[in-house]
């Protein structure tokens, strides 16, 4: 027996962790681990760096840009990817923050809008390159504009003494009625009390409709000048061509799996985590698009195909909602456990301790937890680097400023 697995990347990146990469509080390799190294041990268990182009289900054969693989059963885990909603201005010139690149990408532009404010003596100019707009009310927007109101208030006035930081703006812009909709109103209503005590600006009921790389127009009258929107507003799953048919593509680009995880028509072929749609009596439009559904599966599908194999009858998928939670900076998070809530500096540290928790490798667990220590001790984040500088693809800014003036 053989099991093959393929990927674009040698690494496995924890995605909780991003909005640290992309605002200097960790380096990209402390929550990247090699994937040959988590596979050493297993037996019959092989690597191939490998994009994935199309499936033949006829064929049974996978293909790629190093070749074709034949596959007796094939098991599809491609994730999520950011999704525009098919606005082609903001995917073009606004910022994901899905992968490790899009975070170095990030921080970079950060950085180098702070680094370009103290050239200009164009104050609208300024103030844009000062100005964030974070779309999407979510754990990623939330925690992206907890971090970047920290920095505002601890790291800024340090680094850039001659710089008027207090004009620097970090606006959350939610189209719903809450932020964390996904978590109880408690927490919705305490993780904006948080943020705005930071000084984020936390807009509700707005819906973005475009963005020019400079002006950003909503659904109302309310518009924003800024350098950097970071979008973080929805995700959609991973399309595969071979895996496109009407009867098993779902909305949002998920596949419609049965409770053994099989793909509709197949009995080969199975699905988990952000790609697959699992419709149940608790979950109509599928299980969230989160961690803890995809961990579940894998392991209910990795018993499910040793039984398959050995002729005995494979066993439903049950999801255990385990909780959710959202840090919005220091001392400051949310938690909504199955029989508890709770807010706060105890919120906090469990949100700590579950992360440390569920990153893979022992160095890097002591690495994060030897930064975040650093980090509330000094109040600092030391990878606030440019290692690659970041251009976006449009035209200068000032020229921009003065067109739309």
């Amino acid at each position: 027996m053989q099991v093959v697995l393929l990927d674009k990347h040698n690494y496995h990146n924890f995605q909780p962790l991003l909005y640290q990469v992309s605002t200097g509080g960790l380096e990209p390799d402390s929550i990247a681990y090699p994937i040959r190294k988590v596979l050493q041990g297993y037996p019959n268990f092989y690597f191939r760096l490998a994009k994935v182009m199309t499936i033949d289900t006829a064929s049974r054969k996978v293909k790629t840009n190093i070749g074709e693989i034949n596959f007796d059963y094939l098991v599809v885990a491609a994730g999520s990817e950011t999704n525009f909603f098919g606005n082609e201005n903001i995917e073009a010139k606004g910022m994901a923050m899905k992968t490790i690149p899009q975070s170095l990408n990030l921080r970079s532009l950060i950085l180098e809008n702070f680094e370009q404010a103290l050239l200009t003596d164009d104050l609208h100019e300024r103030d844009a390159l000062m100005n964030f707009v974070i779309v999407g009310g979510g754990p990623t927007g939330v925690e992206l504009a907890g971090a970047l109101a920290e920095i505002k208030k601890g790291i800024l006035p340090k680094d850039y003494p001659d710089l008027d930081t207090r004009r620097a703006q970090i606006n959350l812009i939610q189209s719903g009625e809450r932020i964390l909709p996904a978590m109880s109103g408690q927490a919705s209503r305490k993780a904006e009390q948080f943020l705005e005590r930071l000084g984020v600006n936390v807009w509700k009921n707005i819906r973005v409709n475009d963005y020019d790389g400079n002006k950003v127009t909503t659904n109302t009258e309310t518009s924003f000048e800024s350098a950097t929107l970071v979008w973080a507003a929805g995700v959609q799953a991973v399309g595969i061509k071979g895996l496109d048919a009407k009867e098993v593509l779902c909305r949002g680009n998920r596949l419609r799996v049965n409770q053994f995880h099989q793909l509709e028509g197949f009995k080969n072929i199975f699905a988990i985590g952000d790609v697959a749609q699992m419709e149940t009596e608790d979950f109509p439009h599928g299980h969230p698009m989160m961690a803890q559904p995809a961990i579940q599966q894998g392991r209910n599908l990795g018993d499910n195909l040793v039984r398959l194999i050995d002729g005995k009858p494979m066993k439903p998928f049950v999801y255990k909602d385990k909780g959710s939670m959202a840090t919005i900076g220091r001392n400051k998070a949310v938690v909504d456990l199955p029989k508890f809530r709770f807010q706060g500096v105890f919120a906090w540290f469990v949100w700590m301790f579950v992360h440390l928790y569920f990153l893979i490798g022992f160095r890097n667990r002591v690495v994060v937890f030897i930064n975040w220590v650093y980090n509330y001790i000094r109040f600092d984040r030391e990878a606030r680097l440019i290692i690659r500088p970041y251009k976006k693809q449009n035209q200068g800014l000032k020229n921009q400023l003065k067109k739309g003036s």
